[in-house]
């Protein structure tokens, strides 16, 4: 079962919170979801690796970019790296997804994502994909992607993975 915008507020005055880390909270609160915002931005420098074993994964670099003076950055079509400025601590009961928010999608651009385990705790990252040959322009705490959390029918083991703690 999806969480409304109530089970949302109420989890969110738990210790740790759902969610913290909020500028604003009556925009970003949605009915089904949570508005999720652009923290730091990075180009890959390097290459991937994904083995058989974790034993085997390699992370590409990153090279970090650096906003202007009023916060934006100019994005040519490519593939970034997103750290968003929220913090996701999931109980054991809720696992969440995320989507890019449509505004995101009408400019030509989208986030790749993946499943935000049961038990996770971080501060999130992302693929952006710009699509658009004109590129983006993008502000940091700009509204970009909508987390929708789900309730488990039961408790887990919970997520125990090298990304635990994230960003924190």
């Amino acid at each position: 079962m999806v969480l409304t915008r109530q089970e949302i507020e109420e989890r969110m005055g738990t210790t740790p919170p759902l969610i913290e880390g909020l500028t604003d909270p009556a925009e970003q609160l949605q009915p089904n979801g949570v508005d999720i915002t652009l923290g730091e931005v990075a180009v890959l420098s390097g290459a991937g690796q994904l083995g058989i074993s974790n034993s085997q994964r390699r992370l590409p670099q990153t090279s970090p970019l650096v906003y202007d003076a009023l916060g934006f950055l100019e994005l040519p079509p490519g593939l970034y790296m997103v750290i968003y400025n929220e913090a996701v601590h999931l109980p054991r009961d809720i696992m969440a997804l995320g989507f890019p928010r449509s505004s995101l999608v009408r400019c030509g651009a989208t986030l790749l994502t993946a499943v935000w385990d049961a038990g996770y705790s971080g501060r999130s990252q992302s693929t952006l994909v710009v699509y658009n040959p004109a590129g983006i322009r993008l502000q940091k705490g700009a509204r970009v992607l909508q987390l929708v959390f789900l309730r488990l029918g039961r408790e887990t083991e919970g997520y125990r993975g090298v990304f635990q703690g994230e960003n924190l």
